[in-house]
């Protein structure tokens, strides 16, 4: 089974971007941490992307045919981006919005996702722990 995990804008900046939010974990930590939870869901590959800018990411879905699921941390794009929500919906692969902390308690405009009507599930608010939940989910989905 092939997953892609997507990361969206300034989540490259993790372990130094508002520890007091996000914490000190960088995005390469969350990453290998990933890549071994994986390997105990059975045969899990992940491949990896991080791009600050709407296009390369909609160009990166667009091109995901050949995998069976995808994770997304669409960061700020979550609150703005109609054009991330419709690449999601373009693909046939089911899909799971992901985000460190809780959007739901923070600030108004973060409270709206237009990218969640897009994904099989939403997982928040558990720090770098929010990307395992991700993939047991996703994989259980796949696996309905």
């Amino acid at each position: 089974m092939k997953i892609l995990v997507i990361n969206g804008p300034n989540i490259n900046m993790l372990g130094t971007r508002e520890p007091e939010i996000y914490g000190s974990t960088t995005l390469e930590d969350i990453n290998c941490e990933l890549v071994e939870y994986a390997s105990t869901l059975g045969d899990v590959e992940l491949e990896f992307f991080q791009s600050n800018h709407e296009g390369e990411i909609v160009d990166k879905i667009q091109s995901a045919a050949s995998f069976n699921g995808l994770i997304i941390n669409p960061a700020a794009y979550t609150h703005t981006s109609i054009a991330i929500a419709d690449a999601i919906k373009s693909i046939n692969i089911k899909a799971v919005e992901v985000h460190l902390s809780n959007p739901q308690t923070r600030e108004d405009y973060r409270k709206i996702s237009y990218t969640a009507s897009a994904c099989v599930g939403v997982v928040a608010g558990f720090s770098k722990e929010s990307y395992k939940l991700a993939l047991l989910g996703l994989v259980n989905k796949i696996n309905e």
